[in-house]
């Protein structure tokens, strides 16, 4: 079975031997750095062993990273701020629909303002943010979050912004981060219980990274909501198949809590 990974800069497709998985290569077309994923990368949360470490914000990452999305993806109309950070200084800025899109974008700032502990020869995967979208008819007001059937996808999206830094690892496309062990749902209203890193596909290739300056460019990444039987499935069958699945139905960024099942078993009457 070969890998198939696709730059994402110049978009030149490469389809790569099983044992190149987890390695870092360079586009031959552009020379873009990339990541082969590894279809078993499941990182599982552990008792954090780190004392809370109070955490005050970047001002200048903040803004420049609002100025992207602003130039990208559209006008921030409101930012929710932490009061109290551990680590970093987590924001979630938030695009509202509008007659083009019709669903919210929500962007962290603050997950870059450290680097990521990640492997040797993957020094240019250090930093990152991440995206997702939801209905524009999802709840988003302060009274809103009062709720968690509302809260959650803020709330993991923040998690998510601090994981790398609490646990001294890191997250890159085609990882994948359950909800506990064994996994459960991400609340009451829906059967999600795991993420997927992956490229965005709601916003243009110019959007998916800042370069700050020769040492440290910002990549940007989007959340996929999975069920269990789809992370299950990656397990057993690799990173690209699920991708296929994920493709095949359209599943995106994009966080529909009725969509479809896409590696449920189907039960067929005798």
């Amino acid at each position: 079975m070969s890998i198939k990974l696709q730059c994402r800069k110049c978009e030149k497709v490469y389809n790569l031997r099983d044992e190149t998985a987890g390695k870092s290569l360079k586009c031959k077309v552009c020379g873009e750095p990339m990541i082969v994923p590894k279809g078993g990368v499941i990182l599982r949360h552990a008792p954090r062993k780190k004392e809370f470490e109070v955490a005050i914000g970047d001002g200048e990452n903040i803004e420049r990273i609002g100025e992207h999305i602003a130039r990208y993806v559209g006008p921030v109309e409101t930012v929710f701020h932490e009061i109290v950070s551990d680590l970093v200084h987590v924001d979630v800025h938030f695009v509202p629909a509008d007659g083009e899109r019709e669903y919210h974008t929500l962007v962290t700032s603050g997950m870059s303002d450290r680097p990521m502990t990640v492997p040797e020869g993957a020094e240019d995967f250090q930093f990152a943010e991440l995206v997702l979208c939801l209905p524009d008819t999802w709840p988003l007001s302060q009274k809103d979050f009062n709720d968690e059937n509302n809260y959650w996808p803020v709330r993991w999206l923040k998690q998510l912004a601090r994981f790398p830094h609490e646990y001294d690892t890191w997250l890159g496309a085609g990882h994948t981060i359950p909800n506990g062990d064994p996994p459960e749902p991400f609340c009451g209203t829906t059967e999600f219980c795991c993420w997927l890193i992956a490229p965005p596909l709601f916003s243009p290739s110019k959007f998916h990274e800042l370069r700050i300056d020769n040492q440290k460019t910002v990549r940007f990444y989007s959340l996929i909501a999975l069920y269990l039987d789809e992370m299950n499935f990656k397990l057993k069958k690799g990173l690209e198949l699920l991708l296929d699945r994920l493709e095949e139905h359209r599943v995106t960024e994009f966080l529909d809590v009725h969509r479809r099942n896409v590696c449920r078993r189907r039960l067929w009457p005798f």
